[in-house]
């Protein structure tokens, strides 16, 4: 069933709402979402992830720990490498939502900063 907005929202326990406030917590470092954008098209090791971030292998290496903690995003090991992939695609289904989303708006009537802030 979708809801449409009419009539009462389900309630959400606090539970669940600190479990989805930590998630998007986590999701809201641009270094973590470009991991996250990165995995998204393929699994791969930390050294590939930092050169499509640009970030440092120990910076990358720390954000896929906390990614991995959190249950995002998991690792297998192939030969001397690490390999990273994601563990939960309903998280690249809303990055990919997103990336969309603001690409739609960049090209609509211009970018807004701070809305919602």
């Amino acid at each position: 069933m979708t809801d449409t907005g009419a009539g009462e929202p389900e309630h959400l326990s606090p539970e669940l709402l600190q479990d989805m406030a930590g998630t998007f917590g986590l999701l809201a470092s641009t270094m973590r979402l470009h991991i996250m954008w990165v995995l998204a098209h393929g699994a791969c090791d930390v050294g590939t992830i930092a050169g499509h971030t640009g970030g440092s292998v120990p910076t990358v290496s720390h954000h896929l720990a906390k990614l991995k903690l959190a249950g995002l995003v998991r690792s297998r090991r192939e030969g001397r490498h690490q390999i990273y992939l994601v563990d939960d695609p309903h998280i690249v289904t809303i990055v990919r939502q997103m990336v969309d989303r603001m690409r739609d708006r960049s090209t609509g009537l211009g970018r807004r900063r701070g809305v919602g802030a």
